[in-house]
């Protein structure tokens, strides 16, 4: 199989579609469909900061329901399934889009569309295995050495949040450690959940969030050709929220 992998969509769907258009998919009855059989995937976070992420979900939603969803959940996918599920959560860092979005639904479609996206989370993986082990898709990375572990909290710690710190920029975001530097695995790891301005590839390893919603671009890769198909964010851009690495 060959598939496009999909980055951090954060309520863009207009971009979203764009996008899988120009990667050469057919919308029949909702689902995308290419004339060469190849597969959508997402590396996570479809919702928050955007304006759209309603849609969005329910185009995923579609997707899981016909058996088509290729998806690693991301830390504000986990986010909104704790508050879907009645936990007490802030509602901050774009959770607040989302849910202001669900509260201009009439309250039984609200309470309908949270059971579907409870149902929806529970049946995701942490992280997508393809291609035999080949492809690992997960939101914002993970080691060699955590492939195929059994479940624990610091696996799925690494895969929603990264290589955390435990320390914190001045404008609150977590400090994360370059853990794709020191990658030395033989799957190529396709993730997101860090800003930068260009699909960065580092090892066997690729950040394909560009930050659609900080006005960059929604990125896909092309696997297993390891291309790069991009369009442009229709948002205002907002370069502070971008990530520089040292070479």
């Amino acid at each position: 199989m060959k598939f496009d992998i999909i980055g951090d969509i954060h309520g863009c769907y207009d971009e979203l579609l764009l996008l899988i258009e120009k990667l050469g998919y057919s919308m029949e009855a909702g689902l995308p469909v290419h004339k060469d059989g190849r597969r959508l995937a997402f590396v996570g976070d479809a919702m928050d900061r955007g304006p759209n992420s309603y849609q969005t979900l329910l185009f995923l939603f579609n997707m899981q329901d016909h058996g088509l969803l290729l998806y690693s959940p991301g830390n504000h996918c986990n986010k909104f399934y704790r508050l879907a599920k009645g936990n007490k959560v802030q509602q901050t860092h774009g959770l607040e889009t989302t849910v202001a979005e669900l509260e201009a639904l009439p309250p039984s479609e609200k309470i309908q569309f949270y059971e579907r996206y409870r149902r929806f989370y529970e049946a995701l993986p942490l992280y997508v295995s393809l291609d035999d082990g080949k492809l690992i898709i997960a939101h914002a990375g993970i080691r060699e050495n955590m492939i195929g572990e059994p479940f624990s909290k610091k696996v799925e710690t690494f895969v929603l949040y990264g290589d955390i710190t435990g320390k914190t920029h001045p404008d609150g975001r977590p400090v994360r450690r370059d853990w794709a530097k020191s990658y030395v695995g033989t799957p190529w790891i396709v993730y997101g959940h860090t800003p930068v301005l260009d699909a960065r590839f580092v090892q066997r390893t690729v950040n394909i969030d560009t930050g659609c919603v900080f006005g960059g671009k929604l990125t896909a890769v092309r696997y297993p050709e390891m291309e790069i198909v991009s369009v442009p964010s229709l948002q205002p851009f907002i370069p502070e929220k971008f990530t520089s690495f040292d070479a």
